[in-house]
């Protein structure tokens, strides 16, 4: 199957970004549910050419050294753990290997803690852990860059450690039906970054959150851009972005738009909200889009700001209702 993603060097329009990645999404299951149980090939570790019938053994083959794990078309019911060296996770076809259904130590499909990784063309399902943060990947060390996947239908989609100072990056992947609040650890999010040093997402969509927050930062930087939030059909979701410890960076080039059916509505971006860690002095918020849906009577901010720092707004196109900022 091809990839229903946008080729990496395409710059689209943002209303044309956000109508591709809706297509993404509906590309994606038809190709996702092609198989059951793995096989000797399911696994293979591109640059030896062995197959695993297990990734966590595919992941333990390349143990401290740098491969490039490529992975069959169908649902896959594992997980892995990688411990050690730099771990590339491949889809042989973008959009048709799903790892749903299993969380290794009780965390995610995929806990990262070796020297660096990177995840191309995969599809995360089905997750759910007994303290709520079910997660397609948890990265607890080393920097990971994320492209052309799929985050549906868990409790989180992408959630890393605190006190790491490393990067994670997240380009043209889409995250549905994510969220909870229900749970003894507290919330989860479609994004929940802790104090990694820098998180910078671009050209993806959020969709039908299922609660909390769509993309929470801890980070001291943070960059977001060309991303689509849409919060339509979402259930007892939160802000669509959230700075709880404020952070220096860009939000930039965005479609936001705000549901009826929120645990709290009072803002779309919050700055701040748990107490200002770092500072948010030159923080840009520009070229975005953001609006109530048809026919919600409400006065939400743009954004909330808890800092007081000097934030840099620039030029947001507003729909009626929303008010650009609220000084908390």
């Amino acid at each position: 199957m091809a990839s229903p993603f946008v080729p990496h060097a395409t710059r689209l329009p943002r209303w044309l970004l956000a109508a591709v990645a809706a297509m993404a999404v509906s590309a994606i299951p038809l190709a996702a549910v092609l198989a059951q149980g793995g096989g000797p090939s399911t696994f293979t570790v591109a640059e030896t050419g062995r197959g695993y019938a297990s990734l966590q053994d595919a992941v333990d083959a390349i143990g401290d050294r740098e491969g490039t794990i490529v992975i069959a078309p169908g649902n896959w019911n594992e997980c892995a753990v990688q411990r050690d060296g730099v771990v590339h996770f491949r889809a042989a076809q973008p959009g048709s290997s799903l790892l749903g259904g299993r969380a290794c130590e009780g965390k995610a499909a995929l806990v990262l803690r070796g020297r660096g990784a990177s995840v191309d063309g995969l599809v995360f399902a089905d997750l759910s852990v007994e303290d709520g943060n079910g997660a397609g990947i948890r990265l607890e060390r080393g920097p990971l860059r994320v492209s052309q996947s799929w985050f549906r239908d868990s409790q989180q989609g992408i959630m890393t450690t605190n006190g790491v100072n490393s990067e994670l990056v997240v380009d043209k992947s889409t995250f549905t039906r994510l969220g909870t609040c229900e749970n003894s650890a507290g919330c989860a999010h479609s994004i929940y970054a802790g104090d990694y040093g820098s998180v910078t997402v671009t050209r993806s969509r959020f969709e039908q959150g299922t609660g909390g927050h769509y993309l929470k930062s801890r980070a001291a930087h943070i960059v977001v851009e060309e991303c689509s939030f849409d919060d339509a059909n979402g259930r007892g979701t939160n802000y669509l972005i959230d700075l709880p410890n404020g952070g220096t960076g860009v939000i930039r080039g965005n479609w936001m738009v705000q549901g009826r059916d929120k645990e709290n509505w009072s803002a779309m971006i919050a700055i701040g909200a748990e107490g200002a860690r770092y500072t948010s002095d030159g923080l840009v918020i520009a070229d975005n889009n953001a609006r109530l849906v048809p026919g919600l009577s409400r006065s939400p901010a743009f954004v909330a700001d808890w800092t007081g720092d000097a934030l840099v707004l620039g030029e947001n196109a507003l729909g009626p209702g929303v008010r650009q900022v609220e000084r908390r």
